[in-house]
């Protein structure tokens, strides 16, 4: 590798979502633990590139998919701003100051870049490999927007794919046109969940590597760098995270506060407007950055949630969690695959539930973290593996 050269990471550091911010920040964080020099790209100059070529896309397929269904969440945001304007505008703002305030003061960002053509042209000047990853990066709208594909890196640099999702088991027919293209072009390719293991060998005929997620690289002591020791709720709760809006869901967590006594503390209005966000948990904070995210997971005598990021790290600090589906699974929109491996390669199959289930049978099964933690340590291991040979390769073959 040219030591004058560094390392890109193309992630989604700048979307003010848990899971999001700190997959971005764990794939960084690897790289410097393995002695890389490295940069995420600054994609302020061409964000309104991916936005144009994304919005397009979204007007394309409203009428031939579920994915504008999928949007429409945010519309609710939107309207739900306007209805109660003042204070749910004020909270989700004092949110989004504590998203900027971890970015800026975590992430290591590369010059701007005016275009993605300057990119493009500036990639093998100044770069020896570029990766991207995790995190569903690779959702047809993003596929459609042409930056997380990787197209701008010349055949020279090596280009890697580390646990990226397309998010979904299936692509729209334009989407698996691009896709054939742009999985052929990247030298490593390795994802985060069966299902896009399957998708890569029908379209490119390339049998790929499952690998987990960034934020799985690490233990839970080592994630304690990045938070405070003294937990921000001091009373024993029940911490709840759930990105749908399914009622069902929080309707389990009031019969496990009814069983336990706990008060819910919960993160409300994440993904989208939600109307039972509104009724069920005891505090609500909305000052929390993903460190105090950390926090409350880790702090936590029981965890609710039907996110991936958020089950990752109950499990690795050892929490008594319940995980929840967040889609049926035929639709076509789904993420549920990523939790089905997650929880398959964990040994916990059993914790993924529907919400109906009886409290008293659910707290009686227990988790035996001495396994948990082996079977993590053995995929962290793999992992790491397979992250260290892709950086090391200098030449022009791809892991068919």
């Amino acid at each position: 590798m040219d030591d004058e050269k560094k390392i890109a990471v193309v992630s989604c550091y700048f979307q003010h979502n848990y899971g999001s911010m700190l997959q971005a920040y764990a794939t960084q964080r690897v790289l410097d633990k393995l002695g890389y020099d490295n940069e995420t790209i600054d994609i302020c100059g061409f964000s309104g590139e991916i936005r144009k070529a994304k919005l397009i896309f979204f007007i394309k397929a409203a009428f031939t998919s579920d994915i504008l269904f999928s949007k429409l969440g945010r519309v609710k945001t939107v309207l739900a701003k306007k209805l109660f304007k003042k204070g749910f505008v004020h909270s989700l703002k004092e949110r989004d100051a504590k998203f900027e305030e971890f970015r800026e003061k975590y992430f290591r960002l590369s010059s701007k870049y005016a275009s993605k053509q300057e990119l493009e042209d500036q990639c093998g000047k100044n770069y020896s490999a570029v990766l991207v990853g995790s995190d569903q990066l690779w959702l047809p709208g993003n596929i459609a927007a042409d930056y997380y594909t990787l197209n701008f890196v010349p055949d020279t640099v090596n280009s890697i794919a580390y646990a990226t999702s397309f998010g979904q088991s299936v692509l729209p027919k334009d989407s698996e046109r691009r896709a054939k293209t742009f999985l052929c072009r990247i030298r490593h390719l390795s994802v985060r969940e069966e299902s896009g293991q399957k998708l890569i060998e029908k379209l490119a005929g390339r049998f790929v590597p499952v690998v987990c997620d960034p934020t799985l690289l690490f233990t839970g002591d080592e994630w304690m760098e990045i938070q405070s020791n003294e937990p921000l709720v001091k009373a024993p709760y029940i911490f709840c995270y759930f990105l749908g809006n399914n009622p069902l869901h929080r309707e389990f967590a009031k019969r496990l506060r009814e069983k336990t006594g706990y008060k819910i503390v919960a993160l409300l209005h994440l993904d989208e407007f939600v109307k039972a966000d509104r009724e069920y948990a005891d505090e609500t904070p909305y000052d929390i950055g993903p460190s105090g995210f950390l926090n409350l997971v880790r702090n936590a005598s029981y965890v609710c949630t039907d996110s991936f990021h958020c089950t990752v790290f109950s499990m690795l600090y050892e929490k008594v969690f319940f995980t929840f589906r967040r889609f049926a699974d035929n639709s076509g929109s789904s993420t549920n695959s990523r939790l089905d491996t997650l929880v398959m390669r964990a040994g916990l199959r059993g914790r993924l539930l529907r919400g109906d289930e009886d409290i008293g049978r659910c707290l009686e099964e227990e988790i035996d973290y001495g396994i948990v933690n082996r079977k993590l340590a053995e995929v962290r291991e793999y992992s790491y593996k397979y992250l260290i040979a892709a950086l090391e390769d200098a030449g022009g073959g791809t892991d068919l």
